[in-house]
């Protein structure tokens, strides 16, 4: 028996669908990650009290900043602190919850997504 040519047709337009499903489930993932992995730094970072005033920290931090979404943010976020070590705390608290969701949310999207 031969396949007709629009069986042929429909199973390269199939396949080409679930390359692109798969690409942009490993894209969403990636993202994910590397939004959770500024978070993680840069909570390190302040733990460990690095110079704010260095290119790279002052980088990562300001990427933290940005990929918190004012949800997961140190100075007013899920959890606030106050007294010694309030930013510390809070950056620890705010940013590790935020880099949990990223990974757990990235996840769900990934599995969604791929065929």
């Amino acid at each position: 028996m031969t396949k007709s040519g629009a069986d042929v047709a429909e199973r390269k337009k199939s396949s080409a669908t679930a390359q692109a499903r798969i690409r942009l489930a490993q894209l969403i993932w990636l993202a994910a990650v590397v939004c959770a992995l500024f978070l993680a730094v840069g909570a390190l970072l302040i733990a460990l009290d690095a110079n704010d005033k260095n290119v790279l920290v002052g980088f990562v931090l300001d990427v933290a900043d940005v990929v918190d979404l004012d949800v997961f943010s140190r100075d007013n976020g899920i959890f606030t602190f106050d007294g010694a070590d309030a930013a510390t705390k809070s950056a620890l608290a705010n940013w590790g919850l935020g880099a949990v969701a990223y990974l757990v949310v990235g996840r769900i999207l990934e599995r969604l997504v791929r065929p």
